[in-house]
């Protein structure tokens, strides 16, 4: 099977899962540990590509230069839309899968299935978030994609369940969890044969708790920052030595904390500001006790994965398909959204106890191992599925598809 990816924006975090995706095609299992079982990948994107995430056996193409997100103006440059639709068919895909939002991909996928080529649309968000430009848009784009793939791709059983209901026939669209680490190619390599030869990145419990990630209004920084100045509050009121007690926050990614938060943080409180490359990133996931995610609006997060394949326990927020993703008080704590209280509560409980942290974190890797393998069964039956349902004469193959 030939599998075609799409993804015409830079973004970052889209190419990090894309890449996720591709290289499991075309790695051998001492790199991924759950290979996808096709013959070729190939990505079709723009020239600022971070292609560092990338295994070298991934073919690239680049038809297009853009720098902005699938959403901006650029996207109005129509000319080339026919351009691209020509080299993805030249390809002789045998199914293609959009994996990141783009302006132009509801008419691509218009003129691949007039060609008679497969499809298959990730969908990462049905709603916008907070703060986001061109909110009001994204639900039609939503809908004109959905109308057009042959296959949705989402990653939270809520999100099937409510395309479902909107009409979406079950078949039409599959679920698996979001598992993608935020690490180049030749990083995750490294690990991966680490582990392969019997060792490990072994896990520290030192204490500071992580938010990772860029500084938006839908992260929930002020409510982190308010649960955490209680925290402080309570511990120096219940004794004079107890603040020493009270672990470090953590705030490492790029943003303006002065929208968000109004004065002075609270005491122990880092702010590392900026893009977090792979080695730091590596440093603050093996040695942070926990990874908070206190967002008050989110659809799914691969920083839960992440967490648990560094054997560390999360605090997340009960919204989007977020609470899916823990099991309450066994991989992470799950708090009430917009509410310090509940946060400092889990807080407080966490590092009350450093001997349960860790067998948090030995449940979250496990449940993270488990997931992975489960994941990678799901997406080789969709691609299958997607192209079969086409009976575009698929390349022959000796058997059927296995998970490795």
């Amino acid at each position: 099977m030939r599998i075609v990816y799409v993804l015409l924006s830079p973004t970052f975090g889209m190419h990090q899962y894309t890449a996720d995706l591709a290289n499991r095609v075309v790695c051998e299992d001492s790199v991924s540990r759950s290979r996808l079982d096709a013959d070729a990948a190939i990505l079709v994107t723009t020239t600022g590509y971070p292609a560092d995430r990338y295994s070298p056996a991934v073919e690239v193409l680049t038809p297009l230069s853009t720098t902005g997100t699938g959403f901006s103006g650029e996207g109005l440059r129509l000319r080339q839309i026919g351009h691209i639709a020509r080299q993805i068919v030249e390809l002789e895909p045998d199914v293609v899968h959009f994996t990141g939002p783009h302006l132009w991909n509801a008419t691509l996928l218009r003129l691949l299935k007039a060609q008679g080529i497969p499809t298959i649309h990730t969908l990462h968000d049905l709603d916008p978030h907070k703060g986001r430009r061109f909110g009001a848009l994204l639900p039609v784009w939503n809908s004109l994609v959905m109308r057009s793939a042959d296959t949705i791709l989402v990653h939270g059983h809520c999100y099937r369940s409510r395309l479902i209901q909107q009409g979406l026939p079950a078949a039409k669209v599959v679920c698996t969890p979001l598992l993608h680490l935020f690490l180049s190619y030749r990083r995750q390599k490294a690990l991966a044969d680490l582990e392969m030869a019997g060792g490990c990145l072994e896990p520290a419990y030192e204490p500071f708790v992580l938010f990772f990630g860029r500084l938006e209004e839908y992260k929930g920084i002020d409510v982190l920052l308010t649960a955490y100045a209680g925290l402080v509050s309570w511990a120096n009121g219940e004794s004079s030595e107890c603040d020493v007690n009270v672990p470090e926050l953590v705030l490492a990614g790029p943003g303006d904390l002065a929208p968000l938060w109004a004065g002075n943080v609270p005491p122990r409180v880092v702010f590392r500001n900026g893009l977090i490359g792979d080695d730091e990133a590596l440093d603050l996931f093996r040695r942070c006790s926990l990874v908070i995610l206190p967002y008050t609006d989110a659809t799914q997060s691969a920083l839960i994965a992440a967490a648990y394949y560094f054997c560390k326990p999360v605090i997340v927020s009960c919204v989007g398909a977020l609470p899916e993703y823990v099991v309450d008080q066994e991989t992470g704590f799950v708090v009430e959204p917009g509410h310090p209280p509940s946060l400092e509560r889990a807080l407080v409980s966490a590092m009350a106890d450093p001997g349960r942290l860790r067998q948090m974190g030995a449940a979250g890797r496990a449940w993270y191992d488990r997931r992975r393998f489960e994941e990678t069964a799901t997406l080789m039956r969709m691609y299958w599925q997607t192209a079969a349902g086409h009976k575009t004469g698929i390349r022959p193959r000796s058997s059927e598809p296995v998970i490795s």
